[in-house]
């Protein structure tokens, strides 16, 4: 086939897709479980946020995402642009597969701004027999774009053809490049696992992003560190390097590792020479339910920000009946405090918040519900005062009738914070820990409850749990309890804005996608 007619077929692939979405992005807008603040897909399914960069005056994150159907299929990349974390803008399809080195997906990736033009790199995959996790080829790819909206592969794809050759690194399973620049060179790591199925990640270099070397094997997991390494993610923070990475088959341990797969880092240092990471221990980013493939980037402030897909893989999602399937979580600023990693939302989160309910000194004992601190859709601060009470929390999306609740609980005789969904409403259970220490017996909570998901930020960020639910939306109710006495130090609570859900304006230009 003609490489003119190639790109046709490729552009009539993307514009099919693109109505695809059209078709049923109505009827997902009005379900009420579709977040209000979140990114979520205007319809169909969507997984790892891809390509997460800043280019020309905008952010833009890109996904994964199937536009046919609410599962998980051939991946295409779908695409969001804002211009302050906030209010973000539908584009079209970025990508999609078609070509023989990624027919049957576009798998994930990163960004990378080079010569004043949006370079992607992905992972092109095709199947190549029945079983999904053995009949596999795995490529790395480019595709590039003047604009940031529309794109065309790189006619010499793919740039990294096979895994490497007389190591222990498995052939197949080689994916989720990240890219970055280091010097006068651009460097890239990628998800990979052993022969015998322990994950490890691999390093290349290049000083154009086309010509790419294999520098080596950067890291490699020991003991419970999991068979397969993916979507990995290297920075520099503090004069530390940090990996984040989301590591497959850890098992659980203790109240640890309790999702079918994990997201965290590890801190160390990259030697640019020999291409090996020596790092610490593993730590998760997140202790709730639904945090995977996390990817982060500097923005123009030099900011570190990070956002992962909010949910998990083989979890119920109910919302597929609906015709849409998966979230994001709010865009969450790394800082490095006295060599802890901690997790904030960013600061313009706080341009959505809408008539403000506060509170001082309010003491609980029992159960308390306080006038004006109900909802579904809010930013709630809390300073609370545990040094009296041996259990105490808050009881988020109540509803009587329904018996429905969320629980959140310090208990103090375990010293650990519990994220309690068994009585959430539709959707999986489960219970998750987080160690928590107050500090002089003041616990600090920030909140933040979007119609389907809840995100709880711990003592400024040292600590993060996240999950979805799926309660009636008459399950407003807000409440505070106590074994012993808790005092409510101070609480400020916002109704939030919608800023994201909205369908994109319809568009003539689906078929320019290249």
């Amino acid at each position: 086939m003609a490489e003119g007619e190639k790109l046709d077929q490729h552009r009539q692939q993307i514009a099919k897709a693109t109505r695809s979405v059209m078709n049923v992005r109505e009827m997902v807008a009005r379900d009420y479980w579709r977040p209000l603040y979140h990114l979520s897909p205007t319809a169909n399914w969507m997984n790892d946020p891809n390509g997460f960069c800043y280019f020309q005056g905008c952010y833009h994150l890109f996904y994964q995402h199937h536009p046919y159907s609410p599962l998980w299929d051939n991946m295409h990349w779908g695409h969001f642009r804002s211009r302050d974390l906030v209010t973000w803008e539908d584009l079209p399809i970025a990508l999609a597969p078609g070509n023989d080195y990624d027919r049957d997906g576009c798998f994930s990736g990163s960004a990378m701004e080079k010569d004043g033009k949006l370079y992607l790199m992905y992972t092109g995959n095709v199947w190549t027999g029945p079983d999904r996790d053995k009949d596999l080829a795995q490529v790395q790819c480019l595709a590039v774009s003047g604009d940031g909206v529309f794109f065309d592969k790189w006619e010499g794809n793919p740039v990294i053809a096979q895994a490497p050759e007389g190591e222990n690194i498995h052939p197949n399973h080689f994916r989720d490049p990240k890219v970055w620049k280091h010097g006068d060179d651009y460097y890239c790591v990628l998800g990979s696992r052993t022969l015998e199925h322990r994950g490890q990640i691999v390093l290349y270099k290049s000083a154009d992003m086309m010509n790419w070397t294999y520098l080596g094997v950067a890291a490699g997991s020991e003991e419970n560190g999991g068979y397969m390494w993916e979507c990995p993610d290297l920075f520099e923070m503090g004069g530390r390097d940090v990996l984040v990475l989301s590591p497959q088959g850890v098992k659980p341990e203790g109240d640890k590792y309790h999702n079918l797969h994990q997201a965290g880092y590890m801190m160390g240092k990259l030697d640019y020479e020999s291409g090996k990471f020596e790092h610490g221990p593993f730590k998760m980013l997140d202790y709730g339910f639904d945090f995977y493939a996390p990817q982060t980037m500097e923005d123009p402030e030099g900011r570190r920000i990070l956002i992962a897909w909010m949910a998990m893989w083989e979890s119920a999602m109910p919302e597929q009946a609906r015709q849409w399937a998966g979230a994001m979580t709010l865009p969450r600023q790394l800082v490095m405090e006295e060599g802890k990693l901690r997790c904030r939302p960013v600061r313009e989160l706080s341009r959505l918040r809408r008539g403000e309910t506060a509170y001082e000194n309010v003491v609980v004992k029992g159960e308390t519900e306080l006038d004006g601190v109900t909802g579904d859709c809010f930013e709630m601060e809390l300073l609370l005062d545990v040094s009296e009470a041996d259990r105490a929390g808050i009881k988020l999306r109540v509803g009587e009738a329904s018996q429905e609740e969320t629980v959140l609980t310090y208990n103090k005789e375990e010293g650990k914070l519990i994220l309690d969904r068994n009585r959430s409403g539709q959707g999986p259970g489960g219970i998750r820990k987080a160690p928590v220490e107050p500090d002089g017996g003041l616990l600090r909570l920030h909140l933040f409850v979007d119609r389907s998901s809840v995100e709880v930020f711990v003592q400024d960020g040292e600590k993060v749990m996240t999950a979805r639910i799926y309660p009636d939306e008459r399950s407003k109710g807000v409440s505070f309890f106590a074994e012993g006495s808790m005092k409510i130090v101070r609480l400020q609570k916002w109704d939030l804005e919608r800023s994201v859900g909205n369908p994109a304006p319809e568009t003539n230009d689906a078929t320019r996608l290249a």
